[in-house]
């Protein structure tokens, strides 16, 4: 007696399982990019610079932000200038090569920057950056 090794049923791929899976990894990519730290950034007019290059933030730098009404933020965030040296402190005291970027508005007098920078300096934090933007024209103005 013969006996027939195929079967009847035939091996097929399932889709409803794939579409499954698909539909996950879009799911994941999608909370994924909106759980990155978005910087709350001020509509601020940054001072020009030849050498500014642009480069990726790390997640955890500090931006200390001063508009053109002369207000400070703290990563967004509406502070006095004692408000920011204590939480300055406590940032200097957790890690005091915490990164810093300073975001000023290009009518800020150099006056307010100095307040910050004596206040970074008191506490100790030493690793300040000052953000700008790409000059526009060729030459000095």
């Amino acid at each position: 007696m013969r006996i027939n090794i195929q079967s009847d049923e035939e091996f097929e791929v399932q889709m409803a399982p794939l579409i499954d899976c698909v539909f996950l990894l879009l799911i994941f990519f999608l909370v994924a990019t909106t759980l990155r730290k978005i910087d709350n950034e001020l509509p601020l007019d940054l001072p020009e610079s030849a050498a500014s290059i642009q480069v990726q933030q790390p997640d955890n730098v500090t931006v200390i932000a001063i508009d053109r009404e002369y207000e400070l933020y703290l990563d967004g965030m509406p502070v006095s200038i004692g408000m920011l040296q204590n939480e300055l402190r406590t940032q200097a005291q957790i890690n005091p090569q915490n990164k810093l970027r300073l975001d000023v508005d290009r009518m800020v007098s150099m006056q307010r920057v100095m307040e910050v920078l004596d206040v970074l300096k008191f506490e100790g934090l030493t690793n300040v950056g000052i953000n700008t933007t790409h000059q526009r024209g060729q030459g000095y103005r």
